[in-house]
């Protein structure tokens, strides 16, 4: 009894969400046109996303840095496309944070770091995005406009590169390796990431094209973000180049995005 009071209860406040942060069919049309990755999924797929995207939007806090504007445009497009790795996940492992802090352009932000022998270095670096645990999720706008020359290079897309982050940290670490169900999922996990990252470090550093972005050689927690890029991005391109990859972000995401 009790558990149908909570679900009916869950129930109309999933509805209330999705009515005061229903999407409009203009806008949605031009996230899609803007994102054809996100347009050539299946009309099942695209429903389930449209309604996530509105439950995303609902449920995270959106703040402008900087004087930028968060406009629905801006929101929308960041929703749709950090709710597509959780198309049959859910938004519950999204739920360790709220804050989305929006930037206009890149920031410059200042890291430190301490050698083997003790001496602190200081350096400037770059951020396109940043996933901290426990949030916020820092993005650039300027780095979520469609790329021109989508197909000629590696994959970028910055807000399922963060979002993959998120995902790794929901088994307390960063580490390349999200929430499994058991330690033998982890395990299989690590037998195929692992040489998959080995081999892909091989080819950068030999200088060749590859699909996957050439940061991954940092660590294989970056490689799992990168990786996921371009799982769902150039989903058919990754599964011919690497076949045994695609097939286990296939098993943990639940999703074979190559098929359209």
């Amino acid at each position: 009894m009790l558990h149908r009071l909570l679900q009916a209860w869950q129930d109309r406040r999933e509805r209330r969400q999705l009515a005061r942060h229903a999407i409009p069919d203009a806008l949605w049309a031009l996230t899609l046109a803007r994102y054809p990755f996100i347009a050539r999924r299946s009309s099942a797929d695209l429903s389930t996303l449209r309604r996530l995207s509105s439950l995303f939007l609902a449920r995270k806090e959106f703040h402008g840095a900087g004087g930028f504007e968060v406009s629905d445009e801006v929101a929308v497009a960041v929703a749709a496309q950090a709710c597509l790795p959780v198309l049959a996940l859910g938004l519950e492992v999204y739920d360790g944070f709220v804050g989305i802090v929006m930037h206009e352009s890149q920031v410059r932000a200042t890291r430190e770091f301490m050698d083997e022998d003790g001496v602190v270095h200081h350096y400037e670096e770059e951020l396109a995005g940043e996933a901290m645990e426990g949030g916020p999720l820092m993005l650039a706008w300027s780095e979520l406009q469609p790329d021109p020359a989508l197909g000629a290079g590696p994959v970028y897309n910055v807000v399922i590169h963060e979002f993959a982050h998120v995902l790794d940290m929901s088994n307390g670490a960063i580490d390349g390796i999200p929430a499994l169900p058991s330690a033998e999922a982890t395990q299989a996990w690590i037998e195929v990431i692992d040489p998959a990252w080995e081999q892909f470090c091989e080819r950068v550093e030999a200088g060749e094209d590859t699909l996957i972005d050439p940061y991954g050689v940092e660590s294989v927690d970056e490689f799992f973000a990168v990786a996921s890029e371009a799982f769902f991005v150039e989903a058919v391109r990754m599964r011919q180049e690497h076949p045994a990859l695609y097939a286990l972000f296939t098993s943990y995401y639940r999703q074979d995005p190559a098929a359209g």
